[in-house]
């Protein structure tokens, strides 16, 4: 039995392997989309992303005979402490060679630099928040993921069983396909009546009034998803700054909010399924990658139904039917005719019971681990 060695980060050039180690996971998978390498730089910065304001994180990297086998990090948001009440971590970023004894390590490691600064149980993979990539593929392996989704090799599932690692919670991904779904005229009546009843009226982004239209998302996310177990609520400059990395690459038709007598009830984000592009650039956008996001635009054939929401006075009666319909249509119009509505909480009824009633599939499933420390 070979020495395992996990280190914490301690300079750029470890950060930099730490980056860049998922390269030798995947570099025979052919679903894995790598990602870009400037995001991760940002998202791992603790003087430049603002998540680390009210947050704090370890990173750490595992070698076996001075080579790179793994790697971890321990989070302790502040805001999610201070959200749920608890005295839950977070392991995120894992990832690690079909060897259990490296995985043991790595997650040893975690639960004791947690434990350490007082806390008592860990949960994850949060890379490094449920607002970010979250949760770990444990269903549908043979398709590659969706923007902003995760995923990874099979066999962390008996990894993470193996060190004892207990279901927290599972999250679905459901797959629309708009000809089964336009085909319903129950579901067309169904939405024409609820549209007519509560006089709901659908405006998409309007890129001139951005920023405007940037607070009413704002408002509706921070008190849609409130309820949701696992929700984080996003600070006023984490919001700035994912609407800066998606601010060029947004489609403003299928960006929605909902109002009815003039009062914003609901909103949705869907994205292009722009990891259909990404696949292709090995982690790199520049120098000319960038005009891959353009020129390779009308080849794209899903999207993602990142976040659709609404807020809880207005839940339960039958609105999220509306924007399903619009994203569907609006979708179809530019030429996308599949589509992923992820992720969704196992026991959000209201929610998986609307998209199984418009014979959505449910096709992928994500976990996430918990342990106590």
């Amino acid at each position: 039995m070979h020495e395992i060695n996990v280190k914490p980060v301690s300079n750029k050039k470890e950060l930099n392997h730490f980056i860049k180690f998922p390269w030798k996971i995947y570099k025979d998978d052919k679903f894995w989309v790598p990602p870009l390498l400037m995001e991760q730089k940002t998202l791992l910065n603790k003087q430049k992303n603002p998540f680390y304001k009210n947050a704090e994180a370890e990173f750490f990297l595992a070698y076996k005979n001075d080579e790179i086998v793994g790697r971890i990090a321990a989070i302790i948001n502040h805001t999610h402490i201070k959200s749920h009440n608890d005295s839950t971590g977070q392991f995120g970023f894992f990832e690690s060679i079909n060897d259990q004894q490296v995985a043991n390590a790595l997650f040893d490691k975690a639960k004791i630099w947690l434990k350490e600064n007082g806390l008592k149980f860990m949960n994850g993979p949060a890379n490094p928040s449920s607002n970010d990539i979250y949760g770990m593929l444990i269903e549908g392996f043979d398709d590659p993921p969706r923007l902003l989704m995760s995923y990874n090799p099979e066999y962390y599932i008996s990894l993470c069983e193996n060190y004892g690692m207990k279901k927290a919670k599972d999250m679905f991904a459901w797959k629309i396909v708009d000809t089964i779904i336009l085909s319903s005229e129950k579901l067309r009546r169904g939405q024409e009546l609820v549209r007519n009843r509560y006089k709901l009226k659908i405006s998409q982004l309007d890129m001139k009034n951005f920023h405007k239209d940037l607070d009413k998302f704002k408002y509706v996310y921070n008190k849609a998803w409130a309820p949701n177990w696992g929700f984080v609520p996003l600070s006023e400059e984490q919001i700035d700054l994912m609407a800066k990395d998606m601010k060029p690459i947004v489609e403003p038709s299928l960006v929605l909010f909902g109002e009815i007598e003039g009062k914003l009830i609901g909103a949705a984000l869907v994205m292009l399924d722009y990891n259909q592009i990404f696949k292709g650039m090995n982690g790199r956008l520049f120098p000319f990658n960038f005009l891959k996001l353009f020129l390779m635009k009308k080849k794209i054939k899903w999207a993602r139904i990142l976040t659709l929401g609404i807020i809880p006075e207005y839940q339960k009666k039958g609105l999220d039917t509306i924007f399903y319909w619009e994203i569907i249509h609006r979708a179809a119009a530019l030429g996308i005719h599949l589509g992923e509505a992820s992720w969704v909480l196992e026991d959000n009824e209201m929610m998986n019971r609307g998209l199984e009633l418009m014979n959505a599939e449910k096709y992928k499933r994500y976990r996430i681990w918990e342990s106590a420390l």
